[in-house]
Parts: C-alpha cells; sequence; structure tokens
C-alpha cells in the first residue's frame, strides 16, 4: 500500500491571527480524528501535496513530536480566490473498526467490444467502501474484457473481496457503444437488400382476358 510520510507539529495557539501566521509561514494546520483523541497539528503545506493532488488512493503516516499515526485522507479546503490548501482533515486507522473510504477503480484487458468496433466509456472513477483498515488497496481492479457490443457493467457487478460497497448497485461504471462509423456501415447493410429489391425489373402488365363481345360495328353511310 502506498504511504506517504508528513512530519508535523502539534498546534498550541488557534484563532485567526494564528492562522494568519500559519499561512505566512506557508504551514497547513490539520486535524487527525478517529482514535484515542484528536490531534490538531500543523505541517509545511508542500507536505501535503503528494496525497492533496493525486487522483490515486494512498495511507499517510504522520509524525507528531514523537508519536506517529497511520491514517487516511477524508477532507479538505481550499481558498475560494487562491486555491490554495487551508485546512485538511485525516481519519486515524484502527485495526478493528471499519472506515468508509472512496478507492480508484482500474480496469484491466480489451473488451470485445471495441474489438468489433465499438468504443468504451468509462462512467465511473472510483467506488465508495466500507472495510476493516487491513483490507485497504490502492484501487479496485475490474477485468473488462468480456464486454460486450452495447453492453453496460454495473456496480453490481464488482466483486471486491473484504469491502461492502456502498454505491447504488444499478448504477453504470462502463459501457461499449457503436461508433458513428459502425452504425453508418449497419445501416448501409440494411439498406442495401432493400435498394436491390427496389431495381429489380418490373413484372410485365398482364393483358385483360377476351369478353368474347365483338365491338359493334358502324352504320354504312348512305
Amino acid at each position: 500500500m502506498n504511504t506517504i510520510t508528513i512530519e508535523g507539529q502539534l498546534r498550541t495557539e488557534f484563532g485567526k491571527a494564528a492562522t494568519r501566521q500559519l499561512r505566512f509561514e506557508e504551514k497547513v494546520p490539520g486535524v487527525i480524528y478517529g482514535g484515542a483523541k484528536e490531534i490538531n497539528f500543523t505541517a509545511a503545506a508542500s507536505a501535503f501535496k503528494n496525497i492533496v493532488y493525486t487522483p490515486d488512493f494512498m495511507l499517510a503516516e504522520i509524525n507528531i513530536d514523537g508519536s506517529s499515526y497511520r491514517c487516511v485522507l477524508k477532507e479538505m479546503q481550499f481558498d475560494k480566490v487562491s486555491d490554495l490548501l487551508l485546512h485538511v482533515d485525516f481519519l486515524e486507522l484502527v485495526e478493528d473498526k471499519k472506515i468508509v473510504v472512496t478507492i480508484p477503480l482500474k480496469f484491466s484487458g480489451i473488451p470485445a467490444g471495441v474489438k468489433a468496433g465499438g468504443k468504451l466509456a468509462t462512467k465511473m472513477k472510483a467506488l465508495k467502501v466500507k472495510t476493516l483498515p487491513k483490507y485497504l488497496r490502492e484501487n479496485i481492479e475490474m477485468d473488462i474484457t468480456s464486454l460486450e457490443l452495447n453492453e453496460n457493467l454495473r456496480v453490481q457487478d464488482v466483486i471486491a473481496e473484504n469491502m461492502e460497497i456502498l454505491n447504488s448497485p444499478r448504477i453504470p461504471i462502463a459501457s461499449v457503444a457503436m461508433t458513428r462509423q459502425l452504425k453508418q456501415e449497419e445501416a448501409t447493410a440494411i439498406k442495401a437488400p432493400v435498394a436491390a429489391t427496389a431495381t429489380a425489373a418490373p413484372v410485365a402488365a398482364k393483358t385483360p382476358p377476351a369478353t368474347g363481345k365483338s365491338a359493334p360495328t358502324a352504320a354504312p353511310k348512305k
């Protein structure tokens, strides 16, 4: 499991003035909760970059005044104007206590529908799961090799051992749709037999049957 180390210090001063001083020193305040006690700390803003600005799921080993805390990132606050990181919340991992986290999906294989000319569309990038800390992993891998043209892969199709998936089971995760070219080719294939029938030689018109009566003759002129 990918883990980063963050060196921090206990936070002893609070309030607006103390917060402004931290920003001036390019430090970010944070809190660790979920364990035996709540811990307020500060660390250099640069120490959070690898865990904040990434789509990957990872753990954080936070060292504070001689103590170490194994955590997951839960929440972040950013400045609305400058987009600078203002505050971070971490959840301490307790061995026998389940936690809720969001873990990225990793797709493997080339779908059969793509080989047939379709296009893969991924509709979800991560799943929310509930599990024990010992079962945490960097991603949930899904083999999409058997995904056919016009088929959907849904949350209910995901197999994640030792994890409870909290997303709605009917939500689509990935699908393979027809490309425009494939639709045109299919439409052309359907129209071809129809066109061939329309251009076939017309059947000769039938001569109406004789009635057995002769046409009247004109009277002779006097």
